[in-house]
């Protein structure tokens, strides 16, 4: 049977992605400084092994041969074709050489971010970036596109999402959301100096391990480690790994990163197995990955609920400092809104701000309106201007994320997506899922993560982000339901 033929080699190609996955995991935890070069051309030669892969005459046969003859197929198994012979389109796009340039550029500029960060200097790095960014726009050129370079590359991250959109998006933030932020500047500011102690490094671990555990995030199925940049990646739904970032000097950094990447763990280990390498075994988009993780982090993970289930073991591992501190002050504490520096430790209202300035950023690049030997001016002039903060830096400026690195240009705009999906979910959740809150408070985690698991983890890419929103429910992307979630909670924090 030609889908039997069509399913053996995808699941062979995921076979050699996700063997790079782990070249790239180990890249980023354990791999000895000296074996980078190396390691980009392994990462190299196996991304070209993978498009030739699928971009082989033979496989176009086999994906014409079944869109042509819909009607011996199941739904799931005409989505899957659709979506494939979509990808292999766009593949086709693709010379061997300009994946394997792209691959090897990608390795020495993630390695040169590294040390750029490290000593603190944009200067070093700046070469490679340049690089990156001239790919990245041959790459658009590649894709093609109708109205603007960067929607070519939001569409790999974001299928569908376009600069227009996101224009008329950001402008809502700043309309309803700057606002907003603003009234609680001028209130009373909570105190959170206690998150600031000396916390043991192994103690926030194992506190972090608790927290993934309860989450019901499967280490039997998954580990946790350390790296310069919380992430999660994936093997197969049996393998699903994620890492933190302590600071001793810091609870928040790594208490809420952990459960960030464990809610984007639980998505993946959620997938279903049967369908390993073919979409509808894959996620969705960036967008509805991230509204996993901002889900937990922020709808679950930062309200009172959860702090009244976790503060007594919190005072277990922390007594010293935290003896004196209960579940409302802790949560209040979690919750303070003021303008930062670092995208990954920004409250959850001025943290779309980082990403505006990001959105910004890219599109002018992608343009040609700015060079990368001019962001470092440009980064610190746009924070200045939209958080008020001065940037000290540069490894706290425009060398604090790794994306760039890694040429993932469009991906940012997906975590503000994220936020804005997650609210709306989270409501249908509260509605659907008696007591929810009640139960969180009680520890049990369970409901929700059923409840996740059957509306979204399951479906896999059967629906598009659009789709699967309206069926969960009921409508698509509304902002306001963002700003209700936001409105509700901080007003009543802060007393307004």
């Amino acid at each position: 049977m030609k889908y039997e033929a069509y399913k053996e080699r995808l699941v062979k190609i995921a076979d050699i992605g996700y063997s790079t996955a782990i070249l790239s995991w180990d890249q980023e935890t354990y791999m000895p400084e000296k074996g980078a070069g190396f390691r980009a051309q392994q990462m190299a030669t196996l991304s070209g092994i993978i498009h030739e892969q699928f971009t082989d005459k033979e496989l176009g046969k086999i994906l014409k041969k079944l869109n042509d003859n819909p009607k011996k197929l199941t739904e799931k198994q005409r989505r899957n074709i659709t979506q494939t012979l979509k990808d292999y389109k766009k593949q086709k796009k693709y010379t061997r050489e300009f994946v394997e340039l792209l691959s090897k550029t990608t390795s020495e500029c993630f390695q040169s971010w590294q040390k750029a960060r490290q000593d603190n200097s944009f200067k070093s790095y700046a070469p490679h970036l340049t690089k990156m960014i001239s790919l990245k726009r041959k790459e658009a050129d590649l894709l093609g596109y109708k109205k603007h370079p960067y929607d070519a590359l939001l569409d790999q991250y974001e299928p569908g999402a376009r600069v227009a959109d996101l224009d008329i998006l950001f402008k809502d933030v700043r309309s309803q959301l700057v606002d907003f932020v603003k009234k609680i500047a001028n209130a009373k500011q909570n105190e959170d100096a206690f998150m600031y102690l000396h916390y043991p490094k192994d103690k926030q671990w194992d506190f972090g391990i608790d927290l993934l555990k309860q989450m019901g995030y499967d280490f039997g199925a998954g580990r946790q480690d350390i790296s310069a940049h919380p992430f999660t990646t994936s093997f197969s739904p049996k393998d699903v790994r994620v890492t933190t970032r302590i600071s001793e000097d810091n609870l928040k950094s790594m208490i809420w990163s952990c459960i960030h990447e464990g809610g984007h763990g639980l998505y993946e280990q959620g997938l279903p197995d049967s369908e390993y390498g073919l979409p509808s075994g894959e996620a969705i988009s960036l967008g509805i990955h991230e509204s996993q993780s901002r889900l937990w982090e922020n709808m679950v993970g930062r309200g009172l609920p959860y702090w009244k289930a976790n503060m007594k073991t919190l005072h277990k591992y922390f007594p010293e400092n935290l003896h004196q501190i209960g579940p409302e002050h802790f949560y209040k504490a979690a919750n303070i809104v003021t303008p930062s520096l670092i995208r990954t430790e920004a409250d959850e209202l001025t943290y779309h701000f980082h990403i505006l300035i990001r959105y910004e950023i890219e599109k002018a690049l992608m343009e040609g309106k700015l060079k990368v030997k001019d962001l470092p001016e440009y980064w610190n002039a746009r924070y200045e201007e939209y958080l008020g903060v001065k940037v000290p830096s540069d490894a706290q400026g425009v060398l604090q994320d790794i994306h760039w690195s890694h040429g993932s240009i469009g991906y940012f705009p997906t975590y503000s997506l994220g936020s804005f999906y997650a609210a709306q979910f989270y409501a249908t959740a509260k509605k659907e899922i008696k007591s929810l809150e009640q139960k969180i408070e009680n520890g049990n985690m369970q409901p929700l993560l059923e409840w996740l698991r059957e509306k979204i983890h399951r479906h896999g890419k059967y629906y598009s982000a659009e789709e699967l929103c309206k069926k969960v429910t009921g409508e698509k992307l509304n902002f306001k339901h963002f700003m209700d979630y936001a409105t509700h909670k901080y007003s009543a924090i802060y007393s307004l």
